[in-house]
């Protein structure tokens, strides 16, 4: 059954506007991820551009050979510019303006100006150019994107393999014939509408899908994150210390908890002034950082005390790891010597469980029998 052109140019330039109208209305009143900005631009181009193209035979020919192919050009630049900010990296503009400039260059050539079918070949060529760019930027981020990317590839991916094969079997068709309909050419530019329509409908879905992903891993992350250090807080701490007790639990493993609260705290807040408390905050929890390199979870799970797990930990060696936190942050040139301090109590699995609430508990004790004992020191279990 053949397609009626001239309804497709109308749905296929109405379609492309309103998904424009729609993204542009997702990125102004929701997220104001500038990739879909990008990928609104590069819709509305495209409905421009379908309309300039149909202007064919008209007695304006300049205006679909020319001006209507560099619209659509700008638009399969913008639409890898979306996926490029996407992938967090900056609009590239020579590369933008690229394709549409070498059809300005080739249109120059009167050869290339009176052929249907080396017009068409060098527009889908263009078009896979940006394809393949679009690909690369997908492959080069795969490990940074952390969200499901592989439909927008897919997607990109049939889009440049149909202009591919267009660029070779597609030998150009004059509008007059394209409207009769009645003739393999006609056919061909009936997918191309169709085939269009599919790619914007699908890759506007799809990246409206990856950035309400990716923005609520962000809040996500911000939810488990302590606004000031950088760390993970309390609630990041009770669900992957959970997590992570789970796991020792399975394969019989001890695990160390390490409970840590700065000394003299509020002290030093009055006499150097809530800036200062705060640098020695952050600088407690770098030393955490360095000490333990992602060997366990740590946060910070009140004002001025923070948590350690340690997977695969003995007691024993949780109080060597601790004593070494201990002198690191004495260390350190923040205040005069003696003026940071922070006394830590070590629990361990071994003797206690694996109930998180109950290693807390008795890590609490011990800390305070740090405290009792003169602070800055490090106190095993007391059980």
């Amino acid at each position: 059954m053949a397609l009626h052109i001239p309804t497709l140019l109308v749905v296929s330039v109405f379609i492309f506007f309103l998904m424009s109208l729609l993204t542009f209305h997702a990125w102004l009143r929701e997220t104001r991820e500038r990739p879909l900005a990008y990928l609104g631009a590069m819709m509305l181009l495209a409905a421009v551009g379908m309309v300039l193209v149909s202007l064919r035979g008209m007695g304006m020919d300049y205006v679909p050979k020319i001006l209507g192919n560099v619209v659509l050009l700008l638009s399969a630049a913008l639409n890898w510019t979306a996926m490029r900010v996407f992938a967090g990296r900056s609009p590239h503009v020579p590369g933008m303006l690229a394709g549409a400039g070498i059809w300005l260059a080739l249109c120059l050539l009167p050869a290339f100006y009176q052929s249907m079918t080396v017009r068409v070949s060098a527009y889908s060529l263009l078009t896979v150019g940006y394809g393949l760019l679009t690909l690369l930027e997908f492959w080069r981020s795969r490990r940074q994107l952390e969200v499901a990317y592989m439909p927008a590839l897919l997607l990109t991916l049939l889009h440049t393999t149909y202009y591919s094969v267009r660029a070779v079997i597609d030998q150009g068709l004059a509008m007059d014939q394209a409207l009769k309909g009645d003739n393999t050419g006609a056919m061909l530019f009936s997918l191309m509408l169709f085939e269009s329509m599919l790619y914007v409908i699908g890759i506007a879905y799809v990246t409206l899908s990856m950035v309400k992903e990716r923005v609520e891993r962000r809040f996500k992350e911000a939810a488990f994150c302590d606004a000031l250090t950088g760390i993970g807080n309390r609630r990041a701490f009770m669900v992957n210390g959970e997590r992570l007790l789970i796991e020792c639990q399975r394969h019989a493993v001890p695990i160390a908890l390490l409970l840590c609260d700065l000394d003299h705290f509020k002290r030093l807040n009055d006499a150097f002034g809530h800036h200062t408390g705060d640098q020695a905050l952050i600088a407690f929890s770098q030393v955490l950082s360095e000490n333990l390199r992602g060997k366990g979870v740590f946060a910070r799970i009140g004002g001025e005390e923070f948590a350690c797990l340690l997977a695969s930990t003995d007691e024993q060696a949780a109080l060597l790891v601790a004593e070494r936190i201990r002198q690191a942050f004495a260390r350190l040139p923040l205040l005069e010597p003696g003026l940071l301090s922070v006394s830590i109590g070590v629990v361990s699995s071994e003797s206690l469980g694996y109930d998180l609430p109950r290693l807390l508990s008795l890590a609490d004790q011990a800390l305070y029998s740090a405290k009792d004992q003169g602070r800055n020191r490090v106190t095993g279990s007391l059980a």
